[in-house]
């Protein structure tokens, strides 16, 4: 390492678009946990590259991005260009207590709800999609060739990911055009949704590197499917599971699902977030076609994957998981994840009853049996989206009154620009975003 190298210091901000600024490394060194100062107003950016206005922060303040050290990732080039370095932080008042608006910090207090409350711990991980623009016609969907016609980039990429300490299991030839995926493996907590930011960026780092642009848009092209980010969620001990009931869901399992399913519509404001979003979650996208709960049905929001054993246990048990499909790269890691767990927490003080098991196709209903299966639809719109969670008393309370003004001014933003914009059109734009 020089001393000339650059490290960022970053955050991701309610767009989920990473901010920060650098420091040398020699500098950094000296002082590893000191930060760097950071403005509110930072807060109230917008994805599309505006300040969202009005928006409750002005001029006024200071704060303080702290890094957390265990976020510390160096990926080294195999060519001629510098390592690519940076570490995660906090967002802090500068006396170093935390901000309320800190997405990590919003996370960090759901999970230390779920420990206070009942004693859970949460495993996690993220699955993106991602696609690889080009002029070359697509291969077939879930290809060798598809994979092979990228060349050195997914070995490049997988090796990137290993070093970034991201954990990355496997890289797959998806349905849409030049659409790819890379599964991670679950970590605990706050790292879960640090992982996520971590290959967004590391892939796009090495698809930069050959000269290519990676985008995890929500949707590339209306006339297919887009890219999700299905954030699967699992608990250690595991509290989840109980093979004699539905689904193998115990009842508190059965009861942090039905919270999902209940807050389903105000929790699309914030886990999938574009004004393109809702698009890619209609029927037959393969994405979250109904509100529903579905045993290993990709149509359904909420789903149950099979009981696989994994490489780290044989007890079938700790292979449960549920499996949430409404989230896309338009969200911030920490903000959708804490708000999924939130949403469950609500179903089990509420003490609801688990909802009952779709296994098929949610289009084929009548309206008697989609009635019985409780099958919704989600917004249509992220201005649909926005009003659901403003009627929703206890979603919203689960943002400070801050970070939810905030967060309104940058949705609301995007919402005026994409206003009577033609939907290629703002497929392309987001492409360049995310």
């Amino acid at each position: 390492m020089s001393e000339q190298d650059l490290i960022a210091l970053v955050c991701c901000d309610l767009g989920a678009i990473v901010r920060g600024r650098s420091l040398p490394a020699a500098t950094f060194a000296d002082s590893p946990t000191e930060g760097v100062g950071w403005v509110p107003a930072n807060h109230a950016l917008t994805p599309i590259g505006t300040l969202a206005e009005p928006n409750p922060f002005g001029s006024l303040g200071d704060l303080r991005l702290l890094p957390d050290a265990t976020t510390h990732v160096r990926v080294e080039d195999e060519g001629s260009c510098e390592a690519f370095e940076l570490v995660l932080c906090d967002i802090a008042e500068i006396d170093g207590h935390p901000w309320e608006c800190c997405p990590r910090g919003f996370l960090r207090e759901t999970l230390e709800q779920l420990e206070r409350e009942l004693g859970l711990g949460v495993l996690a991980s993220f699955e993106h999609e991602f696609q690889l623009p080009s002029e070359e016609p697509a291969a077939l969907p879930f290809s060798l060739e598809a994979q092979r016609r990228t060349g050195a980039f997914p070995a490049s990429a997988m090796r990137a990911l290993a070093q970034a300490g991201v954990e990355p299991e496997r890289f797959m030839p998806e349905y849409a055009s030049h659409q790819f995926e890379i599964p991670v493996k679950p970590a605990e907590g706050v790292a879960a949704a640090d992982r996520a930011v971590l290959l967004r960026e590391v892939v796009r780092e090495v698809a930069r590197r050959e000269g290519r642009r990676a985008t995890f848009a929500p949707l590339l092209d209306p006339a297919e499917a887009g890219n999700g980010v299905h954030i699967h969620v699992t608990e250690g001990r595991p509290a989840l599971y109980d093979a004699t009931r539905p689904g193998s869901l115990s009842e508190l399992g059965g009861q942090f699902a039905a919270g999902m399913l209940r807050h389903a519509a105000a929790l699309s404001a914030l886990t999938a977030p574009s004004p393109i979003s809702a698009a890619r979650l209609a029927p037959h996208h393969w994405g979250a076609g109904a509100v529903c709960l579905g045993l290993q049905n990709r149509e359904a929001l909420l789903r149950i994957p099979p009981l696989v054993p994994t490489e780290d246990s044989e007890d079938p048990a700790r292979a449960l998981r549920l499996e949430y499909r409404a989230a896309d790269a338009a969200a911030n890691p920490y903000l959708a994840l804490g708000a999924v767990l939130r949403a469950g927490l609500e179903g089990v003080r509420a003490q609801l009853d688990q909802p009952p098991l779709l296994e098929r196709d949610p289009a084929t209903l009548d309206a008697s049996e989609a009635r019985r299966f409780g099958v919704g639809e989600l917004p249509a719109t992220l201005e649909g989206a926005l009003a659901a969670l403003a009627a929703d008393e206890r979603a919203r309370a689960w943002l400070s009154p801050l970070m939810y003004e905030a967060y309104l001014a940058v949705k609301r933003s995007e919402v005026q620009a994409a206003t009577g914009a033609d939907p290629a059109e703002l497929c392309a734009r987001y492409a360049q975003i995310y």
